[in-house]
Parts: structure tokens; sequence; C-alpha cells
């Protein structure tokens, strides 16, 4: 019975979506003029491949979301492409876009993911002619499982995870998500609980070999702009709010504004997660009084500034470095949380809301070790900012205790790797032989 209900199901999808095709023109163009697709490559979310296939051996196809898992992969990319493994690597932002080409040009070929469509995703796959995909965290397409899996291609997932709500949603429908994980080959999890989950709901090989994000370097920073700020800061007392979601800025600014009586000279460093709402944050904040000096717009913080407003991409390196205190959002009015590693790496003492379900282990570590405060509310908020501000010895325990948890963490790479050695051995052994017959060939 629950075979005929997954059945039922998947084919329910694939006529929905056979159905939606014809109106993915319009929904693309809607994203176009939101910024959120990049117009001279649209064809790409079609399945048109945008380069021409290397006919000369094989090749991988890695999938990564956005920015973070792009990053988390990228070290596995260039581990895969040293074996001489042609990669096709495709992604569904353009910032995540932008990072691929600017770290992996010399290692894979960017493309933009297809739509989760039949005609979609056939037209890819007829194209670049995986031997083997690989797809990061808990990127999950019906669509694409299944036309993979009927084409026999082996699918892993690596650095996967499941956050509470998505576990939820797929244990309750578990002829579903059986009828989906079947297809994977393997699963490489990030922790014991990711893979005891995907364990439940179906997968049949289970591998647990860490984070991957801990064997990522810190994010970089333009050392120009880095000194620049530094210098025009001094030794002003600051804290930042990073990757904050709405809600969040509001608290970040009555945070500063009780803490700003106590410490001379207070500034409040606020990054969005998303920057496109950079206008709204402002104006909510010059209402409220305070002086707010934007990032986008090339100004620069003075002694009058209350407020840092971060609302550029791609300097989450810079703002990390310029405060050793960092509350990370999603965390207090969004769920699931932000990854905290990169602020740890960078000896940043880490505050956070409760709802960190999407990074459990990286916080239950941090917290074991001290690297980490978790608080209930603005006050909470506040008083930890507060202390830190006033004890620097504890800030630095604080400090030391994030670095060697990150440290603790490390060696998912050559885990994730030997996991992946049954797919990877014959791709490597194909190229050997090719090698091989090459110079016979030219005799």
């Amino acid at each position: 019975m629950s075979d005929a209900f997954a059945r039922t199901a998947l084919a329910a999808y694939r006529l929905a979506g056979s159905l939606a095709y014809p109106m993915l023109g319009p929904y693309v163009g809607y994203r176009i003029s939101r910024g959120k697709e990049d117009p001279a490559r649209r064809r790409e979310r079609y399945g048109y491949a945008s380069i021409a296939r290397r006919d000369n051996g094989p090749l991988l196809w890695m999938h990564a979301a956005s920015v973070g898992e792009s990053a988390a992969v990228a070290p596995l990319v260039r581990e895969i492409s040293g074996y001489g493994i042609n990669v096709v690597m495709t992604t569904g932002t353009m910032t995540s876009a932008s990072f691929v080409q600017e770290q992996l040009v010399d290692c894979a070929i960017h493309q933009y993911v297809p739509l989760d469509m039949k005609p979609s995703v056939a037209r890819f796959l007829d194209h670049w002619q995986p031997d083997v995909a690989i797809v990061a965290e808990s990127e999950i397409w019906p669509m694409t499982m299944l036309e993979l899996g009927r084409r026999r291609i082996p699918q892993i997932l690596v650095n996967a995870r499941l956050s509470d709500r998505s576990f939820k949603r797929w244990k309750s429908a578990p002829w579903l998500a059986e009828a989906l994980l079947e297809n994977l080959a393997h699963v490489v999890a990030q922790s014991d609980v990711d893979g005891e989950r995907f364990r439940l709901l179906g997968a049949r090989a289970v591998t647990v070999a860490g984070n991957l994000k801990a064997d990522v370097g810190p994010p970089s920073s333009s050392e120009q702009a880095l000194a620049e700020l530094q210098w025009l800061l001094g030794s002003r007392p600051r804290w930042a709010a990073l990757s904050t979601h709405p809600g969040e800025e509001e608290l970040a600014a009555d945070v500063h504004l009780a803490l700003s009586q106590r410490h001379s000279g207070l500034l409040t460093i606020i990054v969005p997660r998303h920057v496109e709402r950079g206008d709204e944050i402002e104006q909510a904040l010059l209402k409220q009084g305070f002086k707010v000096a934007r990032r986008s717009r090339g100004e620069q913080p003075d002694d009058r500034t209350d407020i840092f407003l971060g609302d550029t991409m791609g300097e989450m390196g810079l703002y990390l470095r310029l405060t050793d205190i960092a509350f990370l959002g999603k965390s207090m009015t969004g769920e699931g949380g932000q990854n905290p590693l990169e602020a740890a790496m960078l000896g940043t003492a880490v505050l956070s809301g409760r709802y960190v379900q999407n990074f459990r282990d990286a916080y239950q570590r941090l917290l074991k070790n001290g690297g980490a405060r978790i608080v209930r509310d603005e006050e909470m908020l506040a008083n930890c900012v507060d202390q830190l501000l006033q004890e620097p010895a504890r800030l630095a325990g604080m400090a030391k205790a994030g670095t060697v948890t990150v440290e603790e963490m490390r060696g998912a790479l050559p885990r994730t790797l030997q996991a992946l050695q049954p797919f990877l051995h014959p791709l490597k052994l194909s190229i050997s032989l090719a090698r091989r017959c090459r110079p016979a060939m030219l005799r």
C-alpha cells in the first residue's frame, strides 16, 4: 500500500510539473525582476547548457544551493578535480554562482541548476552525461532524483543534514521519503543525529563524516578595507549582529540603546542576511534617531555613528574581523540559526538565540567548550554583550574555546573522500587506462 501511495504521489508531482512547465517563463522572469536570476543565463534553468561538455573522460556533477554550501564543498571539488575528473558544478543563487566562478574557475565548470521539472532535468543530463552526482546538505529534489535513478547514475548526499522541521515533514510521509531516498547510493552525514534520521527515513547506506564547513578556512577580507576601518574605529567598543532577519535588527538597535550609556562611543554593526533590505532597515533606524553609516554607499563610520549597516555581499570576513563579539541571526525571531564556525575560526565570541536547529551539532560543541552562549531574549543579549565588553579575560576565554572547538571538528574532508572512493575509484581507473592507451595509439 505504501509503495502505491509513493507512486501516486510522485506521479502527481510529475504531472503538476508538466502542467506548470509552460508557466516557468513568467516565474523566472519575475525572479529576474527581483534580481534573483541572471537574465543572460536564464536558459540554464531550463537545462540548456551554455558551455560544451568536454569529451575527455568522466564527469562528476556537484550541486550546492547557496554560498555556504558552495564554500563547504569547494575543497572537495578541488580534490576530485585533482584526480583528473571533470566537474560541472551547479548552484541556485547569483551569489553562489559568483563564488564558484571566482574561487573554482580552474577546476569546475559552473552552470545554474535546472528547475526540478522533467524536461529541464532530462535536457541537463542529456548534455552533461554525468557519471556520478553529488549533492550538498539537504537538497532533495524529487524529479531530479528520479531521473538520475532511472539513468542509473549514482547519487550521493554529502555534508548531509536534516533539520527538525524537515525530518518531521518527511516522517509524516515515510513511504514517500523511502521512495526518494532509496535512489541515494550513499549519504555522508554531518552528525550522528543526522545520520540516524536518514537511516530512519529509508537511506540504505549512511556514513557520518562531520561537518565540511569546519575544514574550510575563514571568509576572506580586503586587507585595505579592514585596515582603513580599524584605523577609523580605533579602540571604540563594538559588537555585531550578523546575518540578521526581520525583527533582529530592531533587537540589536534596542541593545545598542541600552548599552550606549555604559560604554561611551559604542558602535553596533548590523549585517542583514538579505542585503536588499538595507533601505528598509536604515529607515527604521533613522526613525529611532540613530546615526547610521551604510557600507553599500561607501559611508565610513565616524565618532557620531551609532550603527554601521553592512548591507553588502561577500564581506562577512570583513565584518567578523571588525568585532570580537557577534550575535548570529535567524535564531531569535527566525528559526534555524546561522553557521557559527566562521566566527569561531576568527576568535569571535558567539551569541545566539535558541532556534539553531540547522547547526545543532556545531552549537552543542561550542556550548560545551564555552565558545558560544545562547540568549533567551533582548535583555539577556544586552547583559551578555555588556559583560563581554567589561571583562576582556572572559571574552578571550570564549574566543580561545571557539578556535579549539573548530580544531576538534576538523577532519570531515578526508572522511568524506574516503566514503566517496567506491564511486570515484572507477572514474580514476578509466582515466588511468585512457592515459596508458594513448601512447600505444600514437605508436
